[in-house]
């Protein structure tokens, strides 16, 4: 019995390890984009993804969500997810309606980086993509980020944003 334990927990740090190992090999950064069509023009688009306070009524990630001091004229807030996990943003760039850059701005944790929305009028309607800058510091994240899918937390939201302005989203591919 001992001794098959002792292979069980060899095998699972060699899988480990060998984890870690094709992680480290992998870049820090990643680029992501995804486009969805949208039947609501650019102004509304743009008032549902800056409101902060209606987050949770149409975003399934989200719990909570709380603006906090801006800092440097940027508006800030915190969004706590149904896991309970809380991430901090800034946006960087707001130029109504069009672009919004927003960031990560917690420290210490395995991934960081920015989202990129540019939203464009198409026709009565709008096209808004979103481009993640991701930066994923952890090896062993790495592998799981690439597993999921870059573009899986893009293919999410704009699931959600889609289904609160009456429309539907379905990932390519």
């Amino acid at each position: 019995m001992l001794k098959w334990l002792g292979i069980i927990v060899g095998v699972i740090v060699v899988l480990v390890a060998a984890v870690f190992i094709a992680g480290s090999m992998m870049p820090q950064n990643h680029t992501a984009s995804r486009t969805a069509q949208l039947s609501q023009p650019p102004e509304s688009v743009w008032t549902v993804i800056t409101n902060i306070d209606s987050f949770p009524s149409w975003r399934n990630d989200v719990a909570v969500a709380e603006q906090l001091p801006s800092r440097d004229g940027k508006v800030v807030w915190r969004e706590t997810s149904r896991s309970r996990n809380a991430l901090t943003y800034e946006a960087e760039t707001a130029e109504p309606p069009r672009h919004l850059v927003t960031r990560i701005t917690d420290k210490g944790l395995p991934f960081g980086g920015s989202w990129d929305y540019m939203i464009v009028p198409d026709g009565s309607g709008s096209r808004i993509t979103i481009t993640e800058h991701g930066e994923i510091y952890n090896p062993i994240f790495r592998v799981v980020s690439r597993a999921m899918g870059h573009t899986s937390t893009i293919d999410a939201y704009l699931k959600s944003l889609a289904g609160r302005l009456g429309d539907s989203y379905t990932p390519p591919g």
